[in-house]
């Protein structure tokens, strides 16, 4: 790929900020520099009597500098030679990076020993239930139970193959992967450092996926300003949507970035605890601190009926809410089981912040009744989702 080389006086490059360079721009040779999903790093600033330069070194990630900077043309010399992802075109309505808002309990709450070593242990890393046709109290093995709710989310989205899918909040990317397995291509997201890592890493061994066919990036769903509108055939969060601070602004977000006639799937929780809600003041307390400490603040105000009415009132059509409630309690027992005992000596010391999931374990399988699993599914108005989608 071609370097940029000697001075490249009287343009406007697309990376480099006219405000910064009233004079002529120089774009200086950099050993070794290199374009990635088009973006730059300034690295030197020069000054002299006479002109400003910019040395540059071309880098990933993107900062572009001045925010109020909007690029018109590209300087031929860093363009890259590969057409980049529809989630790495330039956007066009911000050129900042992208926003990714501070969460210190969801941070917490994810980077705790329990939540990493649990995950891990019980279920390779996968985040979110299992499913189960009948009721059993032989859940074994749960790898087939994590496929099969995988595969009831695929079912909902009812997509021909080569569809472009959002995963939001993709964990270590089991579910992207899954989907990608099915024929799709996932643009999958995630704001947890250690998330994004790992299931880059779980993407690159995936020996049966074509290049590219799952692309990884940290995102927050609330601000999906780096991805196109109208890029995806399909969007879903598989029990990520509880920790949208916001769930009206992601909904937004979520119903911009789909195409016409766009589906979009839900797998999330409601409940009847609270105010106006069918559980006692003591249940409702329990169910409460869970929320709180997972960091689960629209699950704190899911009651029946609010995935609907938001859906609705987002802009989407032909809502469908489906209750796997009893699909997956073989695998709530087992949670139960497993953290009954060790239940009561958190709750006598007082250490439910540190052990929350063997808290949410024992509570969930106790007050089973006050809460629902649902699968929600929704269309952005318009024509259907036809024809194999490839570029």
């Amino acid at each position: 790929m071609p370097q940029p080389t000697g001075a490249t006086q009287g343009r406007d490059p697309h990376w480099l900020a006219s405000s910064l360079a009233e004079g002529n721009v120089i774009c200086s040779r950099v050993p070794r520099g290199r374009v990635s999903q088009g973006g730059i790093e300034l690295k030197t600033l020069l000054q002299s009597s006479r002109r400003k330069s910019l040395q540059i070194k071309l880098a990933l990630p993107v900062r572009i500098v001045p925010s109020s900077f909007r690029p018109t043309r590209r300087c031929p010399h860093l363009v890259s030679s590969n057409p980049p992802a529809p989630m790495m075109e330039s956007n066009r309505r911000d050129s900042e990076e992208t926003l990714v808002e501070p969460d210190p309990q969801l941070k917490t709450y994810y980077d705790s020993l329990e939540s990493r070593i649990g995950y891990r242990l019980m279920l390779g890393g996968t985040r979110h239930f299992g499913y189960y046709e009948d009721d059993t109290y032989w859940p074994f093995p749960l790898g087939k139970a994590l496929r099969a709710m995988e595969e009831k989310l695929f079912g909902a989205l009812r997509l021909p193959a080569g569809s472009q899918v959002l995963d939001a909040g993709c964990g270590v990317g089991h579910v992207a992967l899954y989907m990608a397995r099915r024929g799709l291509r996932v643009t999958a997201i995630d704001v947890m450092d250690h998330h994004v890592a790992k299931a880059k890493r779980n993407v690159a061994h995936a020996a049966d996926l074509l290049p590219g066919q799952v692309a990884v990036h940290k995102m927050d769903y609330h601000h999906l300003g780096a991805i196109p509108s109208q890029s995806h055939d399909g969007v879903y969060t598989m029990e990520t949507f509880v920790h949208a601070t916001d769930p009206d602004a992601v909904l937004a977000e979520f119903r911009r970035v789909l195409r016409p006639g766009g589906r979009l799937v839900l797998h999330e929780y409601d409940h009847t605890t609270g105010p106006g809600g069918t559980a006692s003041q003591a249940v409702s307390d329990e169910m409460s601190l869970v929320n709180k400490y997972t960091a689960m603040y629209t699950n704190d105000r899911s009651r029946p009926g609010l995935y609907r009415r938001m859906l609705e009132d987002a802009g989407f059509v032909d809502v469908v809410v489906d209750d796997y409630s009893l699909n997956i309690r073989p695998m709530l027992r087992l949670f139960f089981v497993l953290a009954v005992v060790p239940y009561f000596f958190i709750k006598l010391f007082h250490l439910e912040p540190w052990f929350i999931n063997t808290v949410a374990g024992a509570n969930m399988y106790l007050h089973q009744d006050h809460w629902r699993y649902l699968a929600i599914r929704a269309t952005k108005p318009g024509p259907p989702v036809e024809g194999v989608k490839t570029k």
